[in-house]
C-alpha cells in the first residue's frame, strides 16, 4: 500500500520503511511511508497536499515507543536535521528543534551557563520531551516550558502555550494534528563548571541504578497515583511503580526475548530477539500480576502504536 498520491518534497520519502532500524527497542514492522522532511517549508508543503485522510505520526528518535510488528500506515514523519537546532536566547532561554536530542540541548545549554541539567539524563529528542512531558529527578518539561511552535495539517504554524499544551504526568493533551516542531525552555542561570558536574553526578546515579547498556525505552509504567497535574509528586502517595511490580513478584520476569530487568524492575528490555508482541505481552502480564496483587493499575508509559503482527 504506497499509492497515497503524495505530494511532491525536498526531504526524503522511503516507501515499506522497516521500522525496527529507528526503534531503540528494536522491533517494529513497516511504515507504510517515511517522509524525512527537508526543513520547515517542506513540510509545511506536505501537509497542505497531504489527503487529510491518511494517518500521518511523527516521531524522533523512537526512544519511548513500542512499534508493533504488523507497522504503520499512512505517513511517519521523522525529524531529522532540519529540525535539530539548539539556539541560546537572552534571559537563559533556549530555543530548541524537536529533532534535538535532550542531553545535546542540556550540554550546549550549560556551556552558556543555563542550567537544563535534568534533561541530560532523558534518552530522546524534545519533541518527545515536550510531548510526553518527560522528567527526572523531581524535574519535569512543564516546568521549563515556555512555548512550542507547531504546525496543523493545513500545514499553518502556530504557537502554543503552556496551557495549550495541557500538561499532566507524564503527558500532553495536544490538540488533533497539531505537530510540534520547535520548543522554548526556560533554564535558570548557573556557573557551567558547577552545570556540568551536576550533569556528571546524575549520570553516575543513573549508570548506577538503571540498566544503561539494555535495549529499553527507561521507564515502562508510570508511577501510580499520587501526582498533581503538572507532573509534581505527592509525598504522601508517592509509590513507585518498580515497587509494585516487585512485590508482585515481576522483577525478571521474561516472554521470549523480553525481560523486565533484573537491575530495575519498571524497565522493559530486549534480551535479543523480542518481537513486539513478546515486549507489550510482558507488559500486559505485569500490569495483570500488579492489578491481582494491590489492586493498583498500572498505565502504560511507553506509547505502543501501529498494528499487531500476523499470528505464527
Amino acid at each position: 500500500m504506497t499509492d497515497l498520491n503524495l505530494p511532491d518534497v525536498r526531504g526524503t520519502l522511503s516507501f515499506d520503511h522497516d521500522m525496527s532500524g529507528l526503534s531503540w527497542l528494536r522491533v517494529g514492522g513497516p511504515a507504510q511511508v517515511l517522509f524525512t522532511p527537508a526543513d520547515m517549508e517542506d513540510l509545511q508543503g506536505f501537509l497542505r497536499g497531504l489527503d487529510p485522510s491518511v494517518p500521518v505520526f511523527p516521531i524522533g528518535v523512537c526512544s519511548n515507543l513500542i512499534i508493533r510488528d504488523g507497522g504503520l500506515d499512512g505517513v511517519v514523519i521523522r525529524f531529522g536535521r532540519g529540525f535539530n537546532s539548539i539556539e541560546q536566547l537572552e534571559g537563559n532561554r533556549v530555543r530548541a528543534g524537536v529533532g534535538a536530542l535532550d542531553a545535546h540541548v542540556a550540554r550546549k545549554a550549560a556551556q552558556a551557563g543555563t542550567d537544563l541539567a535534568f534533561l541530560r539524563t532523558i534518552p530522546g529528542a524534545i519533541g518527545g520531551a515536550a510531548k510526553m512531558n518527560a522528567g527526572c529527578y523531581g524535574v519535569y518539561t512543564a516546568d521549563v516550558f515556555v512555548e512550542a511552535e507547531a504546525v496543523t495539517r493545513q500545514g499553518e504554524v502556530i504557537t502554543l502555550s503552556k496551557e495549550d499544551m495541557g500538561f499532566a504526568y507524564r503527558s500532553t493533551t495536544l490538540p488533533e494534528g497539531v505537530i510540534l516542531t520547535s520548543v522554548v525552555l526556560q533554564g535558570t542561570a548557573g556557573d557551567p563548571a558547577e552545570i556540568e558536574a551536576k550533569m556528571e553526578d546524575a549520570l553516575a546515579k543513573r549508570e548506577a541504578t538503571q540498566p544503561t547498556k539494555e535495549r529499553s525505552c527507561g521507564s515502562t509504567f508510570r508511577n501510580p497515583a499520587g501526582y498533581s497535574s503538572t507532573g509534581q509528586a505527592d509525598d504522601v502517595h508517592d509509590l513507585k511503580a518498580w515497587k509494585v511490580i516487585d512485590d508482585a513478584g515481576m522483577r525478571g520476569a521474561s516472554i521470549g526475548g523480553a525481560q523486565m530487568s533484573e537491575m530495575h524492575s519498571n524497565f522493559l528490555i530486549n534480551k535479543g530477539g523480542a518481537s513486539a508482541a513478546d515486549l507489550e505481552n510482558l507488559g500486559e502480564l505485569v500490569r495483570k500480576k500488579v492489578l491481582e496483587n494491590s489492586g493498583i493499575s498500572l498505565e502504560w508509559e511507553i506509547m505502543r502504536v501501529g498494528k499487531a503482527g500476523a499470528q505464527t
